[in-house]
């Protein structure tokens, strides 16, 4: 359910980004949105692993750096039947972890030196049971593509705030009609790409979550290793762009979340009560 859900947001999410260039300019403006679109997630599928690493301060370790660290990766990677990906270390107090990459062949997986200290061994195999499930299930190309279609919506919406301030497309001679077009894209149709973009992101999570139980065997660690790191998070919450968020296990920001529906997280205690039903393997 969660593959078919993801399914027809990105058909909805697309639909926007469509609607949002024949509003702005008919069948013209529906070339230029793809045209971004296409030049956008092209950037997003070579580069949007080294973006997110370098937007979290994250730094590469080697074996020798963290060897328990890279055999429970190894272990996670291998329950998962993927290669080994690279590991980084995100030097914050703040718990947390996620994994980019754009296919299993150059995946990365990055964890906080927070997560260390209040994780057990399997635990923390839990967590990375759940990036390695992002990266098996394409999760960190799927948000990379969504994230580059709503900035897509925003950039266009961006273009209709300034012709709206200057009469609209073509002038004033467009009419009343041209103006309300026009203000819908610049504001309500960046809120409706937010709204999507957050519907996938707690998909992909409820799937992870799932996967990474299933693989790992031991759904009841991962719940366990959510729970702490949910507190933790919210007692110290992790200095990190608002737009690099949707990456991580748990929301690193602080708990002034807005509203539900543009929450990138599900609730936690809906994400624990799912895998508190999911039976162990052992």
């Amino acid at each position: 359910m969660n593959t078919v859900k993801t399914f027809f947001l990105m058909i909805t999410m697309s639909a926007l980004l469509l609607l949002v260039g024949a509003m702005l300019g008919g069948i013209g403006g529906i070339i230029i949105a793809l045209i971004i679109a296409i030049a956008m997630n092209f950037g997003a599928y070579w580069f949007s692993d080294r973006i997110a690493l370098k937007m979290t301060h994250a730094t590469a370790v080697t074996e020798s750096d963290d060897p328990e660290l890279y055999s429970i990766v190894r272990e996670q990677a291998s329950l998962a039947g993927l290669p080994m990906p690279q590991v980084f270390e995100i030097e914050s107090e703040s718990p947390n972890a996620f994994a980019t990459g754009r296919n299993p062949n150059h995946a990365t997986v990055a964890v906080t030196t927070g997560i260390r200290r209040i994780l057990n061994k399997q635990e923390l195999g839990g967590v990375l049971a759940h990036e390695m499930a992002h990266v098996g299930n394409r999760d960190t190309l799927i948000m990379a593509m969504v994230a580059t279609i709503a900035g897509a919506i925003s950039m266009l919406a961006m273009f209709a705030q300034i012709s709206a301030m200057f009469g609209g497309m073509g002038g004033r001679r467009g009419g009343g009609g041209n103006i309300i077009g026009l203000l819908l894209v610049a504001f309500v149709m960046p809120l409706a790409a937010g709204v999507v973009r957050a519907a996938i992101s707690r998909t992909r999570e409820y799937q992870a979550d799932a996967t990474g139980a299933h693989t790992s065997g031991d759904p009841l660690a991962l719940a366990s290793a959510l729970q702490k790191l949910e507190r933790a998070s919210q007692t110290r919450p992790m200095k990190v762009a608002e737009g690099a968020s949707h990456l991580f296990i748990v929301n690193p920001l602080s708990g002034a979340s807005m509203s539900k529906i543009f929450s990138t997280h599900p609730p936690m205690a809906e994400r624990i009560r799912r895998l508190q039903d999911i039976k162990p393997n052992f």
